[in-house]
């Protein structure tokens, strides 16, 4: 599972999709998600790019037979997800949603897990940029296409369990990065059953490598490294992202891999493991102020 590095290997511009919505290797997939009580597909039944399929991922990619509720989805339920889309080996999967590609990012990380995460896309600013500039929408449901989508040798060396974390804590030349809310991190606002992060990690919020207020598109790699280095990580050590279920986490790992960070992994299990089990230390409160 080779995480990308360049741009382009990650990204597709709001203009080559234009060109490119008729093509037929292209499948655009429409990932929105939401925790204000908005659904969404419902808000891709009012509108959605045109052509685009929707993707339930939270449901769909995710093993929810396990304990936690995202964990990276099987081979065989990647199969059958993939070719209910219409995505197949040779397809280019060019995912967008309105959080600049926060969303797309774990469709990459599933896919990825299962040696396909070279034909994954993010449109850079998703949906917010795309209407911005005044582009066509589309009510229509996408027409079913064909497919086979074939999982291959399962590659996971850029996932990493509790127990790899726990380890690496004492390692010298890695950081653990927390991406989440300050809230999450100080344990102010706690998801799990315990609040708080990860002893010794590092807090980077994801959202600040975006455009935010903008049309969510990323700031320049320059600028993301600068954030990174100004917290003391550096493109040398072995960088590994976590948030609460892997998502916005693996967003960051893009976001690094960007900014010429090669040795980054993600913990998938992130603090909706690590807070619910006693068997694994926690800090809380301000940095200093425990």
């Amino acid at each position: 599972m080779t995480l990308p590095t360049q741009r382009d290997d990650i990204l597709v511009s709001t203009d080559w999709l234009a060109e490119h919505l008729n093509d037929p290797v292209v499948r655009v997939v429409d990932c929105r998600y939401y925790f204000d009580g908005r659904v969404g597909r419902e808000e891709y039944e009012k509108a959605h790019l045109p052509g685009a399929v929707y993707l339930d991922w939270s449901n769909d990619l995710s093993e929810k037979e396990r304990p936690l509720a995202f964990k990276v989805a099987s081979a065989e339920r990647l199969k059958r997800v993939m070719e209910a889309i219409g995505v197949g080996d040779d397809t280019l999967l060019v995912g967008y949603d309105d959080e600049g590609g926060h969303f797309v990012s774990r469709v990459w990380l599933v896919l990825a897990a299962q040696g396909h995460g070279g034909q994954v896309r993010i449109v850079e600013g998703g949906i917010v940029k795309w209407r911005a500039e005044g582009r066509p929408l589309s009510t229509e449901p996408s027409a079913p296409r064909r497919a086979t989508f074939t999982p291959r040798a399962p590659d996971t060396r850029h996932l990493v369990t509790a127990e790899e974390v726990n380890r690496a804590r004492a390692e010298a030349g890695t950081s653990i990065v927390d991406v989440r809310r300050r809230t999450e991190f100080t344990g102010d606002e706690a998801r799990a059953r315990r609040g708080g992060r990860i002893p010794g990690a590092i807090h980077v919020l994801w959202q600040d490598n975006l455009d935010w207020d903008g049309n969510r598109t990323f700031i320049p790699v320059d600028r993301i490294r600068a954030r990174y280095e100004a917290a003391g990580i550096t493109p040398d050590q072995r960088v590994i992202t976590y948030c609460q279920g892997a998502v916005r986490a693996a967003h960051s790992a893009l976001a690094l891999r960007m900014a010429g960070y090669p040795n980054v992994q993600i913990y998938d299990g992130s603090w909706e493991e690590w807070g619910d089990r006693d068997d694994l230390p926690i800090e809380s409160g301000e940095p200093g102020k425990e």
